[in-house]
């Protein structure tokens, strides 16, 4: 798989809530920051931010890619299930075939 194969398939396995797919794809050593999560591991993003995707009524990918030989930059919009959209937008690193890192930052509200 490509790079942006992966990250791709990676947002699948999360929408699905498919951990053994997404165990698969993400790497032992994974790191996961974001603004409410600072460079947490991979038991961490699993506990806490894996089992989040049923608060999305939608999420669409807008942009998906390469930015680097081993990175991949992810742009999506989301409908949460209060009717809120928001962006967001998320650097990704892949190394041999598995999500290493993955830094989001945070968008505005949408419309």
């Amino acid at each position: 798989m490509s790079h942006t194969e992966v990250v791709r398939a990676v947002l699948e396995s999360y929408l699905a809530q498919d951990r053994v797919r997404a165990e698969q794809l993400i790497a032992p050593d994974y790191v996961f920051t974001s603004p409410q999560d600072d460079h947490i591991d991979r038991a961490a993003f699993f506990d806490r931010c894996f089992p989040t995707a049923d608060r999305f009524r939608s999420q669409h990918i807008l942009r998906l890619v390469p930015a680097s030989e081993d990175e991949v930059f992810l742009l999506y919009e989301y409908e949460l299930t209060t009717g809120a959209r928001h962006r967001n937008v998320e650097l990704s690193r892949v190394r041999d075939g598995m999500l290493t890192r993955t830094e989001v930052f945070f968008g505005g509200r949408v419309g």
